[in-house]
C-alpha cells in the first residue's frame, strides 16, 4: 500500500461514526438482501465488516461479491478458530470488533433488512437518549403455516417477560436486547469486557444487556418495525431447533409456561366439549367459545402481528408453542443443544462440531 493510499484509509477509519458487525454462518439465503440495505444507508458514517463463521454454503462467495462491488464500505473477514468455552457467535461478533473502528458498534444478524435511514435514525436515537446500548426488536416476517402460527404466542410471551418499559427503567433488574439490531456505545462495550465477557452464553444478546445494566449502563429497548425487520426461521425444522434452542433460556420456568399455555389455550374448547354433551344446539356458536378464542386472541396482540397471524395462532400457535417449550427444556436438562452443526454445553461452550 502506498504512503497516499495509507493516509486515504486512516483518513476514512477517523470518520468512521459506526462499524456494522455481521456475523455470518450459511446464510446465502439472506445474506445478499441484508448488505444491500446496509451499503445503502444514508446520513452516517459507517463501514460493514461481515465475518464468515466458518460457512459451509456460498456465504464467503456472496460477501466476497459485495465487498468487492462496495469496496469503501464492505469488508470480509474469516472467524478464527473456536476458543474453548465459546460460542461460534461470540467469536465471529469478537472477531468482528477488533477490526472495527466506528465509535459506536452495530451487531445486526445476516437475517435482517434495514430499513433507509434507519441506521442514522438509530444513532440519533441513542444519543438522545444517552444510552449505552439500544436494542430493536424487529419487526418479524412469518411466511410458512408454522412461522405465522408460533411466532405470535412466543413474542408476545417475551413482551410479557420482559416488557420494554421495564428495560428502560434503570431501576428495574430486568435486562434484555435482541441480538438481530444491538448498536453500543464502542466506550461502554470496551468497559465491560464485550463479547468476552459473555463468550460461553448461548443468548448472548440477553446476556450482554444484563452486564450493561449491572454496571449501571443504560440500555433502551423497543420494538422497531419503522427500522428493521427480519425472517428468523424459513422452514419448520430451522423454527424448531432455533426456538428448542432459546426458549428454556428466555423463560425461567418453561415447564410452568408450557402447562398454563395448554390450559389457557385448551379452556374453551372442553367447556365446548361439555355444552356439546348436555345440548345438541348450536354449540359451536357458543359466546363462551367465541369470547374464549377472542380474549387469547388478545392475549397476543402485544406480538405485533396482523389479526390473521394473531388468530391463526390462538388457534393453533399455542399448543406448538408449549411442546417447543418442553422440548427446550429437555434438550438443556440433557446437557447440550445443537445449531447450524455444533453442539453447546449447557453450561457453555462448544461440545461438538466439524470446525
Amino acid at each position: 500500500m502506498t504512503a497516499s493510499e495509507t493516509l486515504r484509509r486512516e483518513s476514512k477509519e477517523a470518520r468512521v461514526v459506526v462499524s456494522v458487525i455481521v456475523p455470518a454462518r450459511n446464510e446465502e439465503a439472506s445474506l445478499g438482501t441484508c448488505l444491500e440495505s446496509l451499503v445503502s444507508q444514508k446520513g452516517v458514517n459507517f463501514e460493514v465488516l461481515i465475518v464468515d463463521d466458518h460457512s459451509t454454503d456460498r456465504t464467503y462467495e456472496i460477501a466476497a461479491s459485495m465487498a468487492s462491488a462496495h469496496p469503501d464500505k464492505l469488508r470480509v473477514i474469516e472467524a478464527g478458530p473456536l476458543p474453548a468455552g465459546w460460542t461460534g457467535k461470540n467469536n465471529a461478533l469478537l472477531t468482528g470488533f477488533r477490526e472495527a473502528h466506528g465509535e459506536w458498534l452495530l451487531f445486526t444478524d445476516a437475517d435482517t433488512v434495514h430499513h433507509p435511514g434507519s441506521l442514522a435514525r438509530a444513532v440519533n436515537e441513542a444519543r438522545e437518549h444517552r444510552a449505552d446500548l439500544l436494542s430493536y426488536s424487529p419487526e418479524q416476517i412469518a411466511v410458512t403455516f408454522w412461522e405465522m402460527a408460533v411466532l405470535p404466542v412466543v413474542f408476545a410471551e417475551l413482551a410479557r417477560e420482559y416488557p420494554p418499559a421495564k428495560v428502560r427503567d434503570p431501576e428495574s433488574p430486568i435486562a434484555a436486547a435482541n441480538g438481530q439490531y444491538i448498536l453500543v456505545k464502542r466506550e461502554a462495550y470496551d468497559a465491560v469486557g464485550g463479547h468476552a465477557a459473555v463468550a460461553g452464553e448461548i443468548l448472548e444478546d440477553v446476556a450482554l444487556a444484563r452486564v450493561m445494566k449491572f454496571t449501571r449502563r443504560k440500555v433502551r429497548f423497543r420494538y422497531a418495525a419503522d427500522a428493521v425487520r427480519t425472517r428468523m426461521y424459513r422452514n419448520l425444522r430451522q423454527l424448531r431447533d432455533g426456538w428448542t434452542k432459546n426458549l428454556a433460556l428466555l423463560f425461567p420456568r418453561p415447564g410452568w409456561l408450557a402447562v398454563k399455555t395448554i390450559v389457557l389455550w385448551a379452556l374453551p374448547w372442553v367447556v365446548a366439549l361439555i355444552q356439546r354433551l348436555l345440548s345438541s344446539r348450536r354449540w359451536w356458536w357458543s359466546p363462551v367459545i367465541v369470547s374464549g378464542v377472542l380474549w387469547l386472541a388478545w392475549r397476543l396482540k402485544r406480538a405485533n402481528f396482523n389479526s390473521n397471524h394473531t388468530l391463526l395462532a390462538a388457534f393453533l400457535g399455542m399448543p406448538m408453542f408449549a411442546y417447543l417449550l418442553l422440548r427446550s427444556k429437555r434438550a438443556h436438562a440433557k446437557g447440550s443443544v445443537s445449531w447450524k452443526g455444533r453442539a453447546y454445553s449447557d453450561k457453555g461452550g462448544l461440545l461438538a462440531t466439524g470446525r
